[in-house]
């Protein structure tokens, strides 16, 4: 049996497409088609070339890593799923607000805003703790369940309520618990892919909040349409318990199906599947010159994410672009703004955000072959900006509608901030997890104050709402371009000292 050192420096010599060898002893004996290669290597009497290319009909990267990517996409389409359900406990009271809720709760002035609001309260208190503590999680899945489980038998208590206040309360710890799962997830999925794989895969999850949009109106449409008055219940009650229940059953099943760390032992995963997924990752350490975090250490990254201040400039422009995208809670409301009833309104929801949906798709790809961020945030905003001029500049219902078609291709560019994020905060794990809970925290913020945005005495126009959109949207794109000259100055300093010192060239910042 040929002996490890000299087995890794096999594999590292004669494979091209492993940047670093395999470890032989984080293998196992469980390996054995390794293993298998290794004692017919010793057996061999030919060149060395024959040796090197026997090795490599065991060892291809590529194989094993299209393999190790399809496997886990599936997992990561699951993951979606748990979004819409996600976004569909959360904007549901739009949909309700349509059928009596706020006549049957009792509901006067700007009550129903601050119901909206208050949930993005306790999802702004939990994000950065619950983060911290999902990444020394060895099994994020069966914490990502509980929660997603706890939050559906809150949805049930909703359509129990009798009181507005009862219905506060019930609305503050909803988003208290949900508030695990976005950046949780966020994080998980910069936990398994590279940089240059992660803007389609997060495209990929924040579209469940579009897919909500879309068929969480159509499925509300159904419930309020057809159990309306069964056994006594209102229509927006049963919207509540159909929506929790069905948030349970999914909370279940996402105990086994979401995926945990590449260190965790998986069974869905081979053992050359589980050392690549772990080699990645790996390599993306080297290449961002990420420090291991010491013992005793380990919330050091809260403490770097807290006094970066780049961390508190972005969470500001965030904050900004979702406050300008704050007309996605009160959708409904703005369809039925053009005259149709509360099913018609419901049904023509769904068409725009389909639309934004697809959209997100293929800004995200583009954006991760281009390696551009900052380009592929504007653009959607600056088309959001167009339909709310659009919205504001005529009453007629064709080209209203159309407006809503070009609000909802705005969303997009928050999914590539989240990347943009991800791909600049990487110092270490511990710091990634922190920035993302802390930033996307701050975003949440922009909803609390721009629920208020949107009071029924303005509409059925709403010109001062779509002004306050504009402007935030500006101010957004301003700090994200200085943001941008930042991190292009810090790539221009990196250079500089590379050259001066003789070194190869590093990884760069994405602007």
């Amino acid at each position: 049996m040929i002996e490890p050192g000299k087995l890794y420096a096999f594999i590292g010599t004669w494979s091209p497409r492993w940047p670093k060898p395999l470890y032989p002893s984080s293998l196992g004996m469980s390996y054995s088609p390794l293993l298998a290669a290794v004692d017919q290597y010793d057996d061999m009497s030919g060149s060395s070339e024959d040796s090197s290319t026997f090795a490599l009909d065991y060892i291809d990267r590529s194989t094993v890593e299209k393999r190790l990517l399809r496997k886990l996409d599936l997992r990561v389409a699951f993951l979606v799923l748990v979004y819409i359900i996600n976004y569909m406990d959360r904007t549901n009271a739009a949909a309700a607000r349509l059928r009596s809720y706020e006549e049957d709760l009792g509901m006067v002035g700007n009550q129903f805003n601050t119901l909206t609001s208050i949930l993005y309260v306790g999802y702004l208190l939990t994000q950065a703790p619950s983060n911290m503590i999902l990444h020394h999680m060895k099994k994020p899945s069966l914490y990502l369940s509980s929660c997603m489980a706890i939050w559906g038998v809150l949805t049930v208590f909703m359509g129990a309520v009798q009181t507005y206040h009862a219905a506060l309360i019930l609305r503050f710890f909803i988003g208290f618990v949900e508030a695990a799962f976005f950046p949780g997830a966020v994080f998980l999925l910069s936990r398994w892919y590279k940089q240059n794989e992660l803007g389609l895969r997060t495209a990929l999850l924040a579209c469940g909040a579009s897919i909500s949009n879309a068929f969480g109106a159509l499925f509300a449409s159904g419930i309020l349409g057809s159990l309306d008055g069964t056994l006594g219940f209102a229509g927006w009650r049963w919207l509540f318990f159909v929506e929790g229940a069905l948030t349970i059953v999914v909370a279940v099943s996402a105990g086994y199906i979401l995926p945990d760390f590449p260190s965790t032992p998986s069974v869905w995963l081979l053992p050359d599947e589980q050392i690549l997924a772990k080699q990645r990752m790996e390599e993306e350490v080297v290449l961002k010159n990420e420090h291991k975090i010491k013992p005793g250490q380990d919330y050091s990254g809260l403490v770097e994410a807290l006094t970066d201040w780049r961390i508190w400039w972005v969470g500001v422009a965030l904050s900004l672009m979702v406050s300008s995208m704050s007309f996605g809670i009160f959708f409904p409301t703005l369809s039925a703004t053009m005259g149709y009833n509360a099913t018609t309104s419901l049904l023509l929801c769904a068409p725009p955000w389909i639309l934004g949906t697809a959209t997100s798709f293929v800004v995200a790809r583009h954006s991760d072959v281009t390696g551009d961020r900052f380009w592929h945030v504007v653009g959607p905003q600056l088309v959001g900006i167009t339909g709310f001029l659009l919205a504001i500049c005529t009453m007629n219902t064709t080209l209203r509608y159309i407006s809503l078609f070009l609000m909802t291709q705005s969303p997009v560019a928050y999914v590539v901030s989240l990347t943009w994020v991800m791909n600049t905060f990487s110092q270490s794990q511990s710091k990634r997890a922190a920035a993302i809970a802390l930033i996307n925290s701050m975003a949440s913020s922009g909803v609390i104050v721009s629920s208020y945005f949107w009071p029924s005495s303005w509409g059925p126009s709403y010109v001062n709402s779509y002004m306050i959109c504009i402007l935030t949207s500006i101010l957004s794109m301003a700090m994200l371009w200085v943001f941008r000259g930042h991190l292009s100055r810090c790539n221009e300093a990196a250079e500089a000292e590379e050259q001066s010192l003789g070194l190869p060239k590093g990884l760069r910042y994405l602007l």
